[in-house]
């Protein structure tokens, strides 16, 4: 998909999940749009791939890039996934548009030990006989070179006719070149074998499902590089899409074909594709039918029509899927002196003094990313502030919400969760510009600790005060924090509708429908104000 259509984004308007768009949007101003990538001037090594899109897909700038991607991953939450991922499904468009989706595969990959990474797409320029791989010297990107895995990369050209090597394939694409700046700033060492097929062929999928397995290991990763529906109006694409990832999480090829099929005959508006790059996808998807024990997982969705810089008319969508290897659980580990007498919820709760250190936590953070535009590092001494647990930040002027961000998946520590939040409240609510430094003597700091979620039947589960609740129905997801209800007065339907209309995006009696989940949470919630009396 080229940078001149719309591409990325969606807009679940839950409090931290698409907060950074307004960034991203400011931030692509510096990108040099108009400057291509450099062309081989005879001076290079003729092995090495020059970046084709730096500039027009995501900066060209080191360190504008670095930040840009720094930025997107610190914004990203997807859940807690400690088994071995296999493969990812990522989009390959704009950074301002599909770069926000990306991120939340990417974010999974953090501390993990991988050193061979196989990028798998669709030519968007060539059509060719066969599977060109780009077998021999590196990528370059702002950033660096990334090499190729040429040991690899000589075993697949062996293994079949069908493999070839044509670097002049991977020329100008962007399909996989996107893909490495992101890999750069999460992995150390690693290697990369780019693969692009031509047209549209679940047989060569096949083929290189059959070739694959005996070269993978645990520090390989397979990357599958597309974009989903192209060009229907928003409600179009977001349904369509909806049912491309349904057959994609049943990790089955013949269901995601089938289900193309029947899109291409369903005459979406103005849709030209559903899924542009296939061939990635049904290679992860064949591996993990093969294997037997690689689950996929939904991460994320949106289209670039919730971006601020997209048009809802004429949208492209994006997926981003991991494909996790489900491992056996081992035995558990005995408690330790006296922690059989601990609950659960004894393990969670945290003193008034630890509270005040996230406090301080949170404050730092904000200063020091307002002024400096970098987070400073703690190393916390109790062991209750580095506990896996859910929070938000709310930061107030004068008495006024002035942002409010968070997330209940933690993919780490308290402090830290309650770092990125701290940031994304600061720089990233859609709803309010920046923080400026001249604001940051004025700010007041909240935070909300929370429980796990629980679902409930119905409204009558529900208690106000003491219960948040989340509202969910497809990709559309609602929060209001149990501290709302307190605040503005409302009755049980008022709390609930408003949820339903202001934050989900969803009719206002919602919440009465079957067919939406309705979870509730407690907060631990604690401020400067009230931790000084």
């Amino acid at each position: 998909m080229e940078n001149k259509s719309p591409a990325s984004g969606n807009s679940l308007r839950t409090p931290g999940v698409y907060g950074g768009w307004i960034t991203i949007a400011l931030l692509s101003l510096a990108f040099t749009f108009s400057t291509p990538g450099e062309k081989n001037d005879g001076n290079r090594d003729a092995n090495v791939r020059r970046a084709a899109v730096a500039g027009k897909f995501y900066p060209r700038d080191r360190a504008t890039l670095e930040n840009y991607v720094d930025t997107l991953l610190l914004q990203a939450n997807p859940p807690a996934i400690k088994d071995p991922i296999r493969a990812i499904m990522v989009p390959h468009a704009g950074y301002v548009f599909s770069g926000p989706v990306a991120a939340y595969a990417y974010k999974e990959l953090e501390g993990r030990d991988i050193s061979t990474v196989i990028l798998i797409g669709n030519s968007h320029h060539h059509y060719f006989n066969g599977i060109a791989v780009y077998a021999k010297g590196a990528f370059e990107t702002p950033l660096g070179l990334v090499p190729v895995d040429e040991t690899l990369a000589a075993k697949l050209l062996a293994a079949d006719p069908a493999i070839i090597d044509r670097p002049d394939i991977h020329e100008g694409d962007h399909v996989l070149e996107v893909q490495l700046p992101f890999l750069q700033r999460i992995l150390k060492d690693f290697k990369i074998v780019p693969i692009l097929f031509s047209g549209d062929s679940p047989e060569l999928a096949r083929k290189l499902a059959r070739i694959l397995p005996p070269f993978l290991n645990d520090k390989t990763l397979i990357v599958a590089s597309t974009d989903m529906s192209h060009y229907p109006p928003y409600a179009d694409a977001t349904a369509s899409d909806q049912k491309t990832l349904d057959a994609i999480l049943t990790g089955k090829m013949d269901d995601l074909d089938a289900t193309l099929k029947t899109l291409d005959t369903e005459h979406v508006p103005q849709a030209e594709t559903f899924l542009c790059s296939p061939s990635g996808v049904r290679v992860a998807m064949l591996l993990a039918q093969s294997s037997g024990n690689i689950s996929p997982v939904l991460l994320k969705y949106a289209n670039s029509g919730d971006s601020p810089a997209g048009d809802k008319t004429r949208v492209v969508g994006y997926g981003a899927v991991a494909f996790i290897a489900k491992q056996a659980a081992g035995p558990a580990a005995p408690p330790a002196p006296g922690e059989e007498k601990k609950s659960a919820a004894d393990k969670e709760k945290i003193t008034s003094s630890e509270k005040e250190e996230l406090l301080k936590i949170a404050r730092s953070t904000v200063e020091s990313y307002v002024r400096t535009g970098k987070i400073p590092e703690f190393s916390p001494a109790s062991p209750a502030l580095k506990q896996p647990l859910g929070a938000f930040v709310t930061l107030k002027e004068n008495g006024q919400l002035r942002g409010c961000i968070g997330r209940f998946d933690p993919s780490g520590p308290l402090y830290l969760t309650i770092q990125q939040m701290a940031v994304s409240a600061a720089s990233q609510d859609p709803r309010f510009r920046p923080v400026g430094s001249n604001e940051l003597g004025r700010l007041e700091y909240e935070i909300s600790v929370l429980s796990p979620l629980r679902k409930v039947r119905a409204a009558d589960e529900i208690t106000l005060g003491e219960h948040g609740v989340q509202v969910s129905k497809g990709f559309h997801h609602g929060v209001f924090l149990p501290q709302v209800a307190t605040e503005t007065g409302w009755s049980k339907d008022a709390f609930l509708s408003e949820l339903c209309s202001q934050k989900a995006g969803l009719p206002r009696d919602c919440w009465k429908d079957p067919a939406v989940s309705l979870q509730i949470f407690t907060a631990d919630v604690f401020s400067e104000e009230k931790q000084q009396h």
